[in-house]
């Protein structure tokens, strides 16, 4: 590291659109612990464009150049799904600390190879929700057992992602073989802020349905057979012994897009509440409570990036706590940071509720 700053190269940092223009470029530039040391794409045009733009020390048409560098300290993978297992193993062979998005594999064994590759190295996983300030001052809240003994509680979660329409862009959501689906991201993240409050989820049934098994895809005019689910209703057990009922309904419009999660216990409950359409792991979420509780700290990061649409408004500050988790970690030795193992819980999670919703049967989450 130069000058105690921990050097990050992205992979991904695209200034069209990309996520990691929206969210990851504005959570390192609010935080004095990171230097932007290269951003990498396929393309020379673009490379050179986005490290001009996002204001970094270098640019790579070649990830696996940038990997190499001896100037980066941190990889970032914020690119499509099926690409993360290569990058990532690279990475990790480079003795590099990466943050890569989620899920981190686009099967349950890459992601397992990636968890057994990363060994004693620093890692952090793109499952930003539970990072929020105001679920993380929930989780203390009910840790602080002012709640009493945890009863039970329900979550209703939307996206306007999944519907009847898509951009050929994002075509890929659509499809199983990505990796990138309503279940592994949208629900994935709905199921882990769960877990970081209530403790992990241990059982669960589940039953899933695809509303629209036609896409439109608008700027084409073209149609797409959605071969994944867009909907998904279970219960979950977790390790408190608590259950948990869930809605994770997609294709909603943007401006009704909600997340709600009321929970109750024997002395108490707590509400979490947002409202950014493309769902609970992005933007701001407010705390309520008939107990008393300190106010959720300020997010590190509330920014959005120069090239970012008014709809990622909020999507820095999630990504910011991750960032600021990952530096704390770095700087002192420790692992608090969930990474990859974290990771792979994850996607044992969301198999085990795919594979409730197929075989009809209540399922053990293996771990």
């Amino acid at each position: 590291m130069a000058n105690n700053q921990i050097r990050v190269g992205i992979i991904g940092a695209d200034t069209q659109a990309s996520w990691a223009g929206a969210s990851h470029i504005p959570a390192l530039q609010a935080q004095p612990a990171f230097r932007l040391a290269a951003v990498a794409t396929r393309r020379e045009e673009s490379a050179k464009a986005a490290a001009e733009v996002f204001n970094a020390d270098r640019w790579f048409a070649d990830p696996y150049a940038m990997i190499a560098d001896d100037r980066i300290d941190l990889v970032t993978v914020a690119v499509k799904v099926p690409a993360h297992r290569d990058l990532v193993m690279a990475a990790l062979r480079a003795g590099k600390a990466v943050y890569s998005e989620a899920p981190l594999g686009a099967t349950l064994a890459e992601t397992q190879e990636m968890a057994d590759a990363a060994g004693s190295l620093h890692t952090a996983i793109g499952l930003q929700g539970r990072h929020n300030p105001s679920v993380r001052r929930a989780a203390e809240l009910v840790a602080s057992g002012k709640l009493g003994r945890l009863m039970s509680a329900r979550v209703g979660a939307t996206t306007f992602g999944y519907g009847p329409q898509s951009p050929k862009a994002y075509d890929y959501f659509n499809k199983a073989a990505s990796g990138a689906s309503f279940m592994t991201i949208t629900t994935g993240h709905v199921l882990d802020v769960i877990e970081a409050v209530m403790g992990r989820i241990v059982e669960v049934d589940a039953r899933t349905q695809t509303l629209w098994p036609e896409i439109e895809i608008v700027d084409t005019g073209e149609t797409s057979l959605r071969d994944i689910a867009d909907h998904v209703d279970l219960i979950a057990r977790t390790s408190s012994g608590a259950p948990v009922s869930v809605q994770v309904l997609a294709g909603v419009p943007a401006d009704q897009a909600l997340f709600t999660f009321t929970l109750r216990g024997s002395e108490g409950w707590l509400r979490l509440e947002g409202n950014h359409l493309a769902g609970v792991q992005v933007g701001a979420l407010t705390l309520t409570a008939n107990v008393d509780f300190a106010a959720p700290d300020a997010p590190v990061a509330t920014g959005k990036g120069p090239t970012a649409a008014d709809f990622w408004t909020g999507a820095a500050i999630n990504v910011g706590e991750v960032y600021a988790s990952l530096a704390r970690d770095i700087a002192n030795g420790t692992f608090t940071t969930p990474g990859f193992a974290h990771a792979l819980h994850n996607s044992r999670l969301v198999a085990a509720v795919e594979q409730a919703a197929q075989t009809g049967a209540r399922q053990v989450v293996a771990d």
